[in-house]
């Protein structure tokens, strides 16, 4: 039965992804010309700032889970119930100073924003933010509950829960954003969805895997050891909340809603770009944990290593390639044309961030090794870098100065300093995986050109154009790439599926 929810539960990751990605593509133009350019910037701001209270649950979700599953393998009940209890005693603190938190945002709102924004504007803020901060109020205690469903490995309901929020949030929110209801009817419904599914997770944990609470005789000692695990793991979630979303708030601090809006559109394409990536490098998750176990793993490592990297540049170099050519035209059929700009910016940040996106096996090969403090720190410093950069160039430049700024830290972090630790220290082999990528590159100029050519003299405002001119362009890439681009490996993962489903075919057709 765990080899069925670990094989649906991964089938069902990617058609979250999918889904998620699809309904997100229909459903935003919509909520942006409801919301209007301001009131969506203004969402995204109190967003942004409100996130940061999500850093009080410390990554102890992952602590939990490494915890429970050693009381599970001696099958000590006793001590699972008591670690249940310790978890939902932090988890009560950590929410409560959260809201604590909240609350003296939502006093100093005015001093947070500054003068960027209007007085109308200061005054919503101040209900998103406190709606925001319900919101967050929530998850905290629920933690211990999703933790333990995880632990237990109940993949399928976990699935359809995301699924079931996928699904019914637009739904939900369009009908409101139509009455007029605008911002704070959108986080209304978020944050009523939010205790939905959580309180269905409860009940299912009671109910079907029948959670159990102890509070007597708990190891205080076993409290100090959570922090430890967890400081690396908060470390990333600190950085990673600096690197996208820091950017939005010193926006909005210096040039007001409007541009960060714009920003957002740009980073919501880049959560795309993210999220392709890091859809394939986690299948691989097992097979480096074995290969770091044998004693001479490091050579396979960079083979492994090198292989993924190829794949990920092939699909992101579409994407990317794709978007040069056809992002700007894209951006203003879909967004709307106020979100012209959104285009720059989302080259800005996307290009930068391919570099570490074809390494990122690179990131569990570190884990699995215990190796992966330093790039918790270069991140860290890389964070820094960013808002270091990003105040100065924001004041210049705006939206796209803040993209520069988080481009800049990530290629000095990534090309830098993570290439050398992955070479010196990790043992692959970075030389060989550069040379495997670059020789991708003579199969990108037959469609460079031909993207060029589109771009220049094709009306590619008109719709339909540009889904013709998007389509070929891909028909042309995916040839260029298989005769000059790709290896007899990589040309094996797609045939050999082609040719079994033929042969199906033709077995049921003879049938």
């Amino acid at each position: 039965m765990k080899v069925n929810q670990l094989k649906a539960g991964a089938i069902m990751s990617y058609l979250i992804i999918g889904l998620g990605s699809l309904i997100s593509i229909v459903y935003t133009p919509i909520m942006l010309r409801l919301l209007g350019q301001s009131e969506f910037g203004l969402y995204n701001l109190v967003a942004s700032v409100v996130s940061y209270l999500g850093l009080f649950n410390f990554g102890f979700g992952s602590a939990y889970i490494k915890y429970y599953s050693g009381y599970k393998v001696a099958k000590d009940e006793e001590s699972i119930a008591k670690l249940n209890g310790i978890f939902m005693i932090i988890f009560g603190i950590l929410g409560t100073i959260a809201i604590l938190c909240g609350i003296v945002l939502v006093y100093y709102t005015d001093a947070i924003f500054g003068t960027k924004l209007s007085l109308a504007e200061l005054s919503k803020a101040k209900v998103l933010m406190a709606l925001m901060v319900v919101n967050i109020a929530i998850t905290f205690p629920c933690i211990v509950f999703n933790s333990y469903v995880t632990a237990n490995e109940k993949f399928i309901f976990q699935r359809l829960l995301q699924i079931a929020r996928i699904v019914t949030s637009p739904f939900l929110i369009l009908p409101i954003l139509i009455m007029g209801y605008g911002s704070i009817g959108m986080v209304i419904v978020t944050t009523v969805i939010n205790f939905i599914i959580e309180l269905i997770n409860l009940i299912f944990s009671y109910k079907k895997i029948h959670i159990k609470f102890s509070y007597k005789n708990l190891d205080i000692s076993l409290v100090r050891e959570l922090f430890v695990f967890s400081s690396y793991i908060f470390l990333n979630l600190v950085v990673n909340q600096i690197n996208w979303n820091v950017d939005r708030f010193i926006i909005g601090r210096f040039r007001g809603t409007i541009e960060v809006a714009t920003y957002s559109v740009a980073a919501q394409l880049n959560s795309y770009y993210l999220q392709l990536s890091t859809a394939i490098s986690g299948v691989y998750i097992p097979r480096v944990n074995s290969l770091v176990a044998s004693k001479n793993g490091n050579s396979a490592l960079s083979e492994l290593f090198t292989r993924l990297g190829r794949l990920q540049f092939i699909m992101l170099s579409l994407i990317l390639t794709g978007l040069i050519f056809f992002g700007k035209a894209f951006i203003c059929l879909w967004a709307g044309k106020n979100y012209a700009a959104s285009y720059p910016i989302a080259l800005v940040l996307i290009i930068p961030v391919t570099i570490p996106l074809i390494q990122n096996l690179g990131i569990e090969i570190q884990r699995a090794k215990n190796m992966h403090k330093f790039r918790s720190w270069v991140y860290f410093f890389i964070a820094l870098g960013n808002v270091g950069l990003s105040i100065p160039l924001v004041k210049l430049y705006g939206g796209l100065g803040a993209a520069i700024g988080t481009g800049l830290a990530l290629i000095v972090g990534n090309v830098f300093f993570m290439n050398w630790h992955y070479h010196h220290k990790v043992g692959l082999d970075i030389k060989r995986f550069t040379k495997a990528i670059a020789k991708t590159f003579p199969s990108l100029v037959i469609p460079s050109i031909v993207g060029t050519l589109m771009f220049m003299y094709l009306n590619l405002m008109n719709v339909k154009i540009l889904i013709v001119a998007i389509l070929v362009y891909t028909v042309i890439f995916c040839f260029s790439m298989w005769y000059i681009g790709m290896n007899n490996y990589e040309k094996q993962l797609i045939s050999r599926p082609l040719s079994r489903m033929t042969r199906k075919l033709s077995k049921k057709n003879n049938n």
